[in-house]
Formats: C-alpha cells, structure tokens, sequence
C-alpha cells in the first residue's frame, strides 16, 4: 500500500505505466479500485496516478467538514508529494468538481482538464430528480451490497443490467472492497452539496473535454443555465 501524507492526513496512491503525467480523481464514495476498466487501457499512454479521495477508500476518514476546495488542495499536495508539477487531469462526478476547483486555484498544474458525469453546482445547475435522491440517501438499516444492487439503475442504464449481468457482478465485487462508513459517506456528500462554481468557470485556462451520459440520473446530462 503506497501511502502520501499530505494536508496532515494519510492518503492511498497507486501509479500504473509511463508516459506524460495523468492524475484521475474519483467521485462521491468511490476510491481507486473503481478505475478497474480505466487505468488498463490508460497506464498504455500515460503514468497514472490514481488515489483515494478523503473520507473513501484507504486515505484517512478524518471527523470534520470537506470541502470541495480541500479535495483539491489535496490533490495538488499529492502532486507536489509525487513531484509531478503539472498534468493532465481527469475527474469524474465529485471527483469533476475537485478538478474544477484544482483548474481554477492551481492552474499552472493543468496541463489538460477532462470533466466527466459532473457540474458546476450551485442553484443554476441541474440536480438529481429529488426522488432518485432520496433512494440514493436511504440506506438506513441496509447493508453495503443491499445499497450498491438498490443504487444500481444510477450506475448503469436497465438495459446494460439486463445485458450484462457477468460485468454487474465484477462491479459489485470491486465496490464492496474498502467500502466507505456512512459517516464519511455524508461528509462527502455535504460536500458535493455544497459545490458551486457557476460563477468562476471561465477563469478554467486548460484546454478542457467535457463528458456526458444520456441515461445519468445522478448528473443530468442538460446545459445548465449560466
């Protein structure tokens, strides 16, 4: 297990294969595992550095506020620990909104920016349908498996269920490893709540690709209105 200390917490970092620096930032619950079908193909063409968000995966659960902010800051004490000085950046969900934040306050440390699933935030972007975000929150009393085979339709659309129940499984199996308290799950969570960058986004200088999916209840893949 490598570990970086970095903002006074222990945070989990892998690296896979060579080439010019990738950092990929994962989103809300989620650690490194999930980039199971990524990194394979990415490590080709790319040193990738992949880690665990605070409050997920190995890195340290600390009792306290997050911030999207303070993802970012550490993700770029990351880098300075990795002496990478400057990199592409891929986040996905949460992980688009720490990259947001990392663009705007650290620009010299993005080479390109890659937005996947997320948002700006705020009043003006366009949320969950608020009973998908119920289900999503009502994991009183269920187990970690019982949560992840309930929250599946915000994963995958009904017919990638229907026609691959091989892949749903290997999923599953990788989700339930180093599976996050509830309690970090909510610090995170306000976190994303609290998310706003609809009024700083043109300050993002990096050549930036932006990523949507049709049938994505949890980012809506509809233009916000700026």
């Amino acid at each position: 297990m490598t570990i970086a200390h970095v903002n006074d917490i222990d945070i989990h970092f892998e690296i896979h294969g060579s080439g010019p620096p990738l950092v990929l930032i994962m989103g809300l619950r989620r650690n490194a595992e999930w980039w199971y079908h990524q990194i394979p193909e990415l490590s080709t063409h790319f040193t990738v550095v992949a880690f665990d968000n605070r409050g997920a995966g190995r890195s340290d659960k600390p009792a306290m506020e997050y911030s999207i902010r303070l993802f970012a800051d550490d993700t770029a004490g990351l880098m300075d620990f990795l002496s990478i000085p400057k990199a592409h950046i891929l986040g996905i969900s949460m992980g688009g909104y720490i990259a947001q934040e990392l663009a705007i306050n650290y620009p010299d440390k993005i080479n390109g920016l890659i937005l996947g699933c997320t948002s700006c935030g705020g009043k003006r972007a366009v949320h969950m349908p608020e009973e998908k975000m119920e289900k999503f929150q009502a994991n009183k009393g269920l187990t970690p498996e019982q949560i992840l085979r309930k929250d599946m339709d915000l994963y995958f659309s009904d017919r990638f269920v229907r026609e691959h129940p091989d892949r749903i499984e290997k999923f599953v199996q990788v989700s339930l490893r180093y599976y996050q308290p509830a309690d970090a799950f909510f610090r995170q969570l306000d976190a994303c709540l609290k998310h706003d960058t609809a009024d700083r986004v043109h300050r993002i200088s990096a050549p930036t690709l932006i990523m949507t999916g049709d049938d994505d209840y949890l980012v809506p893949s509809r233009i916000p209105l700026l």
